[in-house]
C-alpha cells in the first residue's frame, strides 16, 4: 500500500491557458453556476481542455528554537509529580498515587512507577498513559496505553503488556505484549490486531481488522510490517496472506507502493478492475502505473509521471491501449502541462495534448472536449503592464471540422501599458497585438492564413460636475495591418484605421430607507467613429457576440480584432442595488444601444442590429448565507425575447446547488441553425449521517433529450470510505456510441494521510 499525497497540498497559481484547480466552495460562500473554465489572465478563450496545474508541496523546513535542541538521551534530570514519593536502600524511587512524569518531551501518567537506584530502569503498574504532548505535531505522534510495563530512564526501550498503540489518532493497535527497542525507533507487537474502527465495549468487534502474528512499526521510516495478516469484516475472515506485507502509518504523505484498486464498468468495455502503482523518484518526482484489464476486452497501460522543480514543475497523463472497439488499433493519449517561473516575473507555460480519437477520450472518461491545444505560452501581469504570448497547434476531434481546413498552427502576442499623460491627464491604455495562424490546406479560399499587427491607445479622463455627476471624456485610435493568403476574395495587405471619441455621463446617487442602502446610477455614452463594413478582411475571431450587463457601456462588443462597432450611437442604461441590514442585496442593470442609422457590422436579425438593440435586463439576489441568484435577458420592444440565461448557486455546509438554464434564439452567422434551449444542474447533499451524494445533468430542450447525467453516493466513517458512481453519456454519432459507467473505490483509513471530503463524517454509537 502507497500514499502520495504531498503533491496536493499547494499550487503555484495559474499560468495563461492553464488554469488552476478549483476546490470545493465553503459555507456561506455565494456562486453563480454552472461555473465557467477559468482562463486566467488568457485573453483568448479558445474552449480547449486545460489540464490542472502540476500541483507542488512546499519544501519541509525544520525550525530549532533555543532549548529545543535534542540531548543526550543519557543527560538531564527527569520531573516526577505523584501524591507520594518514597526512597528505599540503594537509590530505589517509588512515586505512587497520580504519577505523572516528564523526561525529554515524553509524558507517562500511571498509579505507581518504581525506578531503580543503580540502573535508572523503571518497572510501571498500570493502567498506563505514554505520549509525547510537546511535541512539534503531537496530532501525528503515537500514543502507547498499557497495563504495564518495564522501561529504560529515557521512557523509550523495554517491554510492554497488554498495550494499544494509536498512531495519528487513527490506526489502533492492541496486543498482549510489546517491545520497544533502538531508543524508541522500533516498534514490535505480538499476537496483535489493527483497525481503525471504533470499538464498543458491548460489542468488540469492528467493521473490519487485520489480525497478524507481529506488526512491526518503524518510527524512523513510518512504515507498518504485518507478518502473515489476515483481513476481517464484521469478525469474518475474507483474506490472508502468507507472508509479511508493509504499508505506510497515517502520518506518510508520499510512500512507494500500491494504491487503493478502482473497479470500473461500462457498457462499451464491460467490467473492469484498476490497480495503480505508485513509485517514488526522490522527493521531486514520482511515477504512477496503472494496468486496466476490463472483460477481455481491453489491455490498457496508463501512467502518469510529476516532477517539481526549484522553479515550477511539470505533470504528464497518458495511456496506451489495445480494445475490442476497434479491433486491431493501438488507441491512447497523451495530455502534459508546465509551467516555471522565469526571471523578471514572466511566466513559462507549456502543454502537450494528443489523442488517438475522440471517442478514446470518451471511452476512458479522459474528457469530453472536442479541440485540443499544444504550445508554449509565456505571461508577465504587472501594476500597469501586461505581457502575454503564445504559439502552437490545435487539432480538433469533431466530426464536422476537417484540420486541413481549420487554423491549426497559431501564434497570439499582446502587449499593454497603462499610464498617465503628462500634459491632458486622464488614464491612457496603450495596446499592441500580433496574431497569425495558418491552415495546412494549400487549396484556395478554404486554406486561407491570416497574419494581423495591431497598435492601439484608449484614453479616458473623468471629472465630477455640480450635482454629482460624473463626466468622462474619451478617445481611442486602432490601427490594423493584415496580410492575407490563399484567398482570391480578398487583398493580400489590408490596412485599417478606425479613430474613435465619445462623452460619458453617470449620476451616482445613493439614499437609505429603514436601514437599508439603495443605489441608483443612470448611464449615458455616446460614441462615435466612421462609419464602414469592414467586407475586405475574413472575419475569423468575432463571430459569437455577447451583449450583457459587462460589456453594456463598452465601446467595441466584438470579442475579436477583425471587426469593430462603428458609426453615431448611445449606450444608455441604469443600475439600482439595495443592500439591507440583515446582509442580503438585490441588483437591477437595464439598457440598450441606440445608433443614428443601422448597425454596420451587425445582421439585421442580430440582439445588437437595426437601429436599437434589444432590450437588456439583468438581475442578481444574494442572500447573505449561500444562496445567489442572476438572470440576463434581451427582448425587443415587443418583448420577445431574443436570449435568456438563469443561474442559480445555493452553497451549505449540507447542501451544494449548481444550476443553470439558457435560451437562445437560432442565428446563422454565429452558426446555430437551431434555437439553443439547454439545463445544467450539479447538486451534492448530505444524505445522512456520512453519507453524501452528487448528482449532475445537462438537458437539451429543443432535441428533447439528456446529453449526459451522473450520480455519486459516498460513504465515510471513522475507518472507511466508498465511494461509487454511474454516468451515463446519451449523445451518439458514427463514431461516438452511448455509454453508461459504473465506478467503485473503497479505502481504509489508518493507511496513509487520508484527504479531506466533502459531508460528515459518520461514528459509530456505543450503547451504554
Amino acid at each position: 500500500m502507497a500514499a502520495q499525497t504531498a503533491w496536493d497540498q499547494g499550487s503555484m497559481g495559474a499560468i495563461s491557458g492553464m488554469p488552476g484547480a478549483t476546490g470545493r466552495a465553503d459555507a456561506g460562500v455565494t456562486a453563480l453556476a454552472p461555473e465557467s473554465d477559468s482562463l486566467g489572465s488568457n485573453p483568448v478563450g479558445d474552449r480547449t481542455p486545460t489540464p490542472q496545474n502540476p500541483a507542488t508541496a512546499s519544501p519541509a523546513t525544520t525550525l530549532t528554537l533555543p532549548g529545543d535542541r535534542p540531548t543526550d538521551p543519557q543527560s538531564g534530570a527527569a520531573t516526577v509529580l505523584a501524591d507520594a514519593v518514597t526512597v528505599q536502600a540503594g537509590g530505589t524511587l517509588i512515586a505512587s498515587g497520580g504519577v505523572v512524569a516528564w523526561y525529554q518531551g515524553a509524558r507517562l501518567v500511571a498509579p505507581r512507577i518504581t525506578v531503580d537506584g543503580e540502573t535508572g530502569d523503571l518497572t510501571i503498574e498500570g493502567p498506563i498513559h505514554l505520549s509525547r504532548p510537546g511535541s512539534t505535531d503531537p496530532e501525528r505522534d503515537a500514543v502507547l496505553v498499557a497495563d504495564s510495563a518495564q522501561l529504560d530512564r529515557a521512557l523509550q526501550d523495554g517491554i510492554v503488556l497488554g498495550a494499544r498503540l494509536v498512531l495519528a489518532r487513527e490506526l489502533q493497535l492492541a496486543s498482549t505484549r510489546l517491545e520497544r527497542r533502538e531508543a524508541g525507533r522500533i516498534t514490535e507487537m505480538t499476537n496483535v490486531v489493527a483497525s481503525s474502527c471504533r470499538i464498543c465495549a458491548e460489542d468488540p468487534r469492528p467493521l473490519w481488522e487485520i489480525r497478524a502474528r507481529t506488526i512491526t512499526h518503524d518510527a524512523e521510516t513510518r512504515e507498518i510490517t504485518f507478518d502473515r495478516p489476515q483481513f476481517r469484516a464484521l469478525g469474518v475472515p475474507l483474506a490472508y496472506a502468507p507472508f509479511r506485507v508493509t504499508a505506510p502509518d497515517p502520518t506518510v504523505d508520499r510512500r512507494s507502493g500500491l494504491l487503493r484498486p478502482e473497479i470500473r464498468t461500462t457498457s462499451g468495455l464491460g467490467f473492469g478492475v484498476k490497480l495503480p502503482y505508485f513509485q517514488t523518484l526522490g522527493d521531486q518526482a514520482d511515477l504512477t502505473l496503472t494496468p486496466y484489464l476490463a472483460a477481455n476486452r481491453t489491455t490498457t497501460l496508463e501512467a502518469r509521471y510529476r516532477q517539481a522543480f526549484a522553479n515550477g514543475a511539470v505533470e504528464v497523463n497518458g495511456a496506451v491501449s489495445r480494445d475490442d472497439l476497434r479491433p486491431g488499433e493501438t488507441r491512447g493519449y497523451l495530455f502534459g502541462t508546465g509551467q516555471f517561473l522565469l526571471p523578471r516575473d514572466y511566466r513559462l507555460g507549456l502543454q502537450v495534448q494528443r489523442a488517438s480519437d475522440r471517442a478514446y477520450l470518451l471511452d476512458y472518461g479522459v474528457t469530453g472536449a472536442d479541440r485540443l491545444w499544444s504550445g508554449v505560452s509565456v505571461e508577465r501581469v504587472r501594476r500597469d503592464k501586461l505581457f502575454w504570448g503564445r504559439v502552437g497547434n490545435y487539432e480538433s476531434l469533431r466530426e464536422d471540422e476537417d484540420n486541413a481546413t481549420s487554423p491549426a498552427q497559431v501564434a497570439d502576442a499582446i502587449w499593454l501599458r497603462r499610464t498617465t499623460p503628462a500634459l491632458i491627464g486622464g488614464e491612457a491604455l496603450l495596446e499592441w497585438s500580433v496574431h497569425a495562424h495558418r491552415r495546412p490546406s494549400n487549396t484556395d479560399r478554404i486554406g486561407r492564413d491570416v497574419a494581423r499587427g495591431s497598435v492601439g491607445i484608449d484614453w479616458r479622463r473623468s471629472q465630477i460636475l455640480p450635482g454629482g455627476v460624473v463626466a468622462a471624456g474619451l478617445a481611442g485610435l486602432d490601427a490594423d495591418l493584415y496580410r492575407i493568403a490563399q484567398d482570391d476574395r480578398f487583398e493580400q495587405l489590408v490596412t485599417r484605421v478606425d479613430p474613435q471619441v465619445g462623452v460619458e455621463l453617470r449620476w451616482p446617487l445613493a439614499g437609505g430607507a429603514g436601514g437599508a442602502t439603495h443605489l441608483v446610477e443612470p448611464v449615458i455614452q455616446v460614441l462615435y467613429s466612421p462609419r464602414g463594413r469592414d467586407e475586405d478582411i475574413p472575419n475569423e475571431d468575432s463571430r459569437l457576440i455577447e451583449f450583457d450587463e459587462g460589456n453594456l457601456f463598452s465601446d467595441n462588443r466584438f470579442p475579436g480584432w477583425d471587426v469593430r462597432e462603428t458609426g453615431l450611437r448611445a449606450n444608455i442604461g441604469a443600475t439600482w442595488t439595495r443592500i439591507d441590514p440583515t446582509g442580503w442585496s438585490l441588483g437591477v442593470t437595464g439598457g440598450r444601444v441606440l445608433r443614428a442609422r443601422a448597425a454596420d457590422n451587425f445582421a439585421p436579425d442580430s440582439p445588437l442590429g437595426g437601429r436599437s438593440s434589444d432590450w437588456l435586463l439583468a438581475a442578481h439576489y444574494d442572500n447573505g448565507a449561500g444562496l445567489a441568484v442572476a438572470n440576463r435577458a434581451l427582448f425587443d420592444d415587443e418583448f420577445a425575447i431574443s436570449r435568456n440565461e438563469l443561474r442559480v448557486g445555493w452553497l451549505r455546509t449540507d447542501l451544494q446547488l449548481s444550476a443553470g438554464y439558457i435560451w437562445i434564439d437560432r442565428d446563422e452567422d454565429e452558426g446555430r441553425d437551431v434555437d439553443a434551449s439547454e439545463l445544467a444542474a450539479n447538486i451534492g447533499w448530505q444524505i445522512a449521517p456520512g453519507w453524501w451524494g452528487e448528482a449532475q445533468t445537462r438537458y437539451d430542450f429543443s432535441a428533447d433529450r439528456a446529453q449526459r447525467a451522473g450520480l455519486q453516493v459516498s460513504y465515510r466513517n471513522e475507518c472507511i470510505t466508498v465511494e461509487t458512481g454511474l454516468s451515463r453519456r446519451f449523445s451518439s454519432s458514427d463514431l461516438l456510441r452511448a455509454e453508461t459507467s459504473l465506478d467503485l473505490s473503497v479505502r481504509l483509513g489508518g493507511f496513509g494521510t487520508q484527504e479531506q471530503a466533502r459531508g460528515t463524517v459518520a461514528r459509530r454509537s456505543c450503547m451504554r
